[in-house]
């Protein structure tokens, strides 16, 4: 299986899934905030906004949250979040792309060295692992939306650019510039998707041992633990053996 989904799946059956969740829905709101504060809190004019919110919906955030979020932008009492991406190398020479909004680059800065640092990482510069990635949007659809050709069908209708089906669902890939007016075509055609969201896809990745699948996994949980750190992606690849060992310790 390939690199952090499987990890998710991990932390997510390891328990303390009200904690994880109650942070995913902090860091969704910080998203909505700096979207609306930067351009028009209405979603229809804003498409970074609108993104973020159909992100959101789709992990069930309380719509009361999300309008919570926006109201904040608002507030003169709402801080001044700035994006910044940070890229290093995790035990066995796997790639890690590192997103996250910050009021304070020095404290951010410090948090990511150091959990690279202890989990036998390294920090490089920007730049030094994301052209090993390609940027672009996803949008996940549970099997009970329809068949494969439906969703083929009306991804292709959206403007996307790939789908792949299988027993667990679809996965329609769009570039990262049209993701927010491809996820919108989908919802009125195949209705609301389970995940929507930009991510850094590895162009290639790069087998682990299980001792440096415990390392990454450490690394990447350390790093999401982060309240400034909004996403982590790296580039490895799990065997099934290794990640049946992973999922029963």
């Amino acid at each position: 299986m390939a690199g952090h989904s499987a990890f998710k799946n991990i932390m997510h059956k390891k328990g303390r899934k009200d904690a994880v969740r109650a942070k995913m829905f902090a860091k969704f709101a910080r998203e909505i905030t700096v979207a609306a504060k930067a351009g028009s809190p209405d979603p229809g004019m804003n498409p970074r906004l609108r993104l973020a919110i159909a992100t959101a919906r789709a992990e069930n955030m309380p719509k009361d949250n999300i309008e919570r979020a926006i109201k904040k932008a608002s507030g003169g009492d709402s801080a001044n979040f700035e994006g910044v991406r940070y890229e290093g190398y995790a035990p066995g020479g796997v790639a890690v792309i590192v997103e996250a909004l910050t009021d304070n680059r020095n404290r951010t800065g410090g948090v990511v060295r150091s959990v690279f640092t202890k989990c036998g990482g390294n920090l490089g510069a920007t730049g030094a692992v994301s052209h090993m990635f390609n940027h672009v949007g996803e949008i996940a659809y549970p099997p009970s939306t329809g068949s494969a050709d439906k969703v083929l069908e009306a991804a292709i209708e959206a403007g996307a650019d790939d789908v792949v089906s299988d027993a667990t669902g679809h996965v329609v890939m769009c570039a990262f510039d049209n993701l927010g007016t491809v996820a919108q075509a989908l919802e009125a055609a195949i209705g609301e998707a389970t995940s929507v969201k930009a991510i850094w896809k590895p162009s290639l990745t790069t087998p682990v041992s299980e001792e440096h699948a415990e390392a990454i996994l450490k690394l990447i949980a350390g790093l999401e633990d982060d309240d400034d750190v909004q996403n982590v992606y790296a580039n490895f690849e799990v065997s099934d053996e290794i990640l049946g060992k992973l999922t029963a310790g």
